[in-house]
């Protein structure tokens, strides 16, 4: 039997070994979070204004700046000042992105949680939680459910294990 990649044009199989972000650990779903992180259209940044912030002293990512969008579904559960209603349990189907920003106006990473219980990947909430470099890169892959985030979005405060309400009221 030929290998495959006979029967794929090499131009093909380039591609298709270049458009895959996900490092040995990742999964599909990975791919999914980062391609849903830079897809801006419909959404609506927290506290309706799309400044970068300075991250607070609870956060545990290590760049300085961040800015967070909700997709139409999320931004739905967001009061007439853009922060979060309280005591929100998002639908299914809700996007937040964080932006962690450089000092240098390049975007570090992404943080992505999506409501989609049904995807394996998903936490007991139903969060499916993606970890991504600006460059799309897995930094922590959607497989591990959040362990490494959930301490903290589950401090007391979070709304359904988001934060901004809390360090940017």
């Amino acid at each position: 039997m030929a290998p495959i990649r006979a029967f794929v044009p090499p131009l093909v199989l380039a591609c298709l070994i270049t458009a895959c972000k996900h490092g040995p650990d990742g999964a599909p779903i990975d791919d999914a979070l980062y391609r849903m992180a830079l897809d801006q259209e419909g959404h609506v940044w927290y506290g309706f204004s799309d400044a970068l912030l300075p991250k607070s002293a609870g956060s545990g990512h290590g760049e300085p700046l961040l800015r967070t969008r909700y997709n139409d579904v999320a931004a739905t559960l967001l009061d007439s000042m853009g922060k979060v209603l309280p005591d929100t349990v998002f639908p299914v189907g809700a996007l937040v992105v964080k932006e962690l920003w450089e000092n240098d106006g390049t975007i570090g990473t992404y943080a992505v949680l999506f409501k989609k219980p049904s995807e394996p990947a998903a936490d007991a909430d139903g969060w499916v939680w993606g970890y991504f470099t600006g460059d799309g890169e897995v930094r922590v892959t959607a497989l591990d459910q959040g362990a490494a985030c959930r301490t903290c979005h589950g401090q007391p405060g979070h709304i359904d294990r988001t934060l901004m309400n809390i360090y940017f009221p």
